[in-house]
């Protein structure tokens, strides 16, 4: 019990990549004058380092670390991402897009949705998406930063270039950065994490330690034995190739996400690349294949050799036991069609600060954490989910074995309850929001039964006013954008 309640005063980190300086970076900047951070990480341990798709959650954490942005931007040769371009996920030839921000103006009473709905049956009404700044500004490839946080935005990121910049933020805050692999790890009496032995004989002891060794998983899985729950009847997809392009145009602020028979494509346009990468099913198609779909479907000369990823789709059962933490791969993954990855190691990092254990770790901070990741963790999974399950393309056996699968009850329930009201809900912190279910719902093709009746109450010339109004504001605005080239150029561009 005392070694229980021991005062937490020196933090291991077990890996580097995204993950572990990103830890680094918070604990460091947050609470470094009263922790001594030590990382210890390989060169010669490859990173997975494809996460270059993010959201706009981080845009808020680089804020609370006080990191310039114009000097990110230009360190990791960040561009701006205003959403995702789904293109053939309802069927083939018919596209949507999942862009930040809102859509519309909601009553108190009902969401836009509603009133856009029966603006469509009275005629009046253009596409959901019209009444969107950021989904517009997409199209048109448009971006500025606008006064009070008015344009809601990303970052598509060189992932090795972030570790690295986060790296020298880290140092400068007192981390100690040791180069070795980790050989073994030892064990107290009680089942806690007592030292990471390392190859060069070194013992490297701690009160709280952090796991960020991907997907081995060294100290919670591997371990402390926290068994994975596999998602991979929900989530087919247990592969990916990743491969780098020279860039051949303009870069867009916009994250592109092509379907395929048995999986599907991205393409995420940096300062000074694109990057690419093909995530497929095993069961229904070989990796020879897949690269030469991938190798097929890209623009301009290559820059690295394609490589392919396994993964499990699920969730370790814990993410904190014992003193034991595990952030970014080493507690779960879930496939980047929704760029979460980045932002889960971030809401990781926050939980954590927010319940720090510094006068010894308490049995319920670690099962609030636990709870409240796994809720989280649930709701995103299950978003994902959705953009199988609901498809009109039923052309290949995986896309007819993905809409006829059963799903969990839950999100049955947000399906059922859009087609039939056309409602949709969020949770208390749960990451999407109303507007991404109802784009992805829209998009993949559910058209409501039924639209509240608040909307019935305007006449059609009010109706046709208010809608009206929306999408002159959007079309306005955005004809006042710079071309999104234009703007990072002048903002944040860098010669390398």
């Amino acid at each position: 019990m005392e070694q229980q309640h021991k005062q937490i005063r020196r933090v291991v980190i077990a890996g580097g990549g995204t993950a572990g300086w990103m830890t680094a970076a918070a604990l460091s900047r947050t609470l470094g004058k009263v922790l001594d951070i030590v990382l210890v990480e390989s060169d010669e341990i490859g990173t997975v380092g494809v996460g270059e798709a993010t959201i706009p959650t981080l845009v808020h954490f680089h804020r609370l670390l006080d990191i310039n942005e114009q000097e990110f931007m230009a360190a990791t040769q960040a561009t701006f991402k205003l959403g995702i371009s789904f293109e053939g996920w309802r069927d083939r030839g018919k596209d949507y897009i999942h862009s930040f921000g809102t859509t519309g103006t909601d009553h108190w009473t009902a969401g836009f949705q509603h009133f856009w709905m029966k603006g469509r049956e009275r005629g009046v009404a253009r596409d959901y998406g019209d009444y969107c700044l950021e989904l517009k500004a997409g199209l048109a490839h448009r971006f500025a930063h606008l006064p009070n946080d008015g344009i809601h935005y990303a970052y598509h990121l060189d992932a090795g270039r972030y570790a690295r910049f986060l790296r020298r933020f880290s140092e400068h805050f007192g981390v100690e950065r040791i180069e070795a692999k980790i050989a073994s790890v030892e064990q107290a009496e009680n089942g806690d994490i007592a030292a990471l032995l390392l190859d060069s004989g070194k013992r490297i002891e701690g009160d709280l330690f952090i796991d960020c060794t991907g997907f081995r998983s060294l100290l919670l899985g591997q371990t402390l034995g926290i068994a994975y729950q596999d998602w991979s009847h929900w989530l087919f997809n247990d592969s990916a190739i990743a491969v780098q392009t020279e860039s051949m145009g303009p870069a867009l602020p916009m994250t592109r996400s092509m379907a395929h028979d048995w999986g599907w494509q991205w393409r995420i346009p940096l300062q000074n690349r694109v990057g690419n990468g093909i995530v497929y099913s095993s069961r229904f198609i070989d990796d020879d294949t897949a690269k030469a779909t991938l190798l097929g479907n890209i623009e301009g000369k290559t820059l690295t050799e394609p490589r392919v990823i396994r993964f499990k789709p699920g969730q370790r059962e814990k993410t904190w036991s014992h003193n034991c933490i595990g952030i970014g791969l080493s507690s779960g993954f879930l496939e980047p069609i929704e760029s979460t990855s980045i932002h889960l190691i971030q809401r990781s990092i926050v939980r954590l600060l927010q319940n720090f254990p510094s006068q010894g770790i308490r049995q319920s901070d670690v099962d609030e954490f636990n709870t409240q990741t796994w809720s989280e963790i649930e709701f995103i999974r299950d978003f994902i989910i959705l953009h199988y399950k609901v498809t009109e393309r039923r052309d290949t056996p995986y896309w007819k074995q993905a809409a006829e699968m059963p799903v969990p009850a839950q999100l049955q329930h947000r399906i059922d309850m859009f087609q039939q009201t056309g409602r949709a809900f969020r949770v208390v912190n749960e990451l999407f929001g109303e507007n991404s279910w109802i784009q992805v719902m829209l998009g993949q093709g559910i058209a409501p039964d039924q639209h509240h009746p608040s909307a019935d109450l305007m006449g059609d010339e009010e109706l046709s006013a208010f809608l009206e109004s929306i999408r002159t504001r959007v079309e306005r605005t955005v004809a006042q954008l710079p071309s999104h080239q234009e703007y990072v150029e002048r903002y944040c561009g860098a010669k390398l």
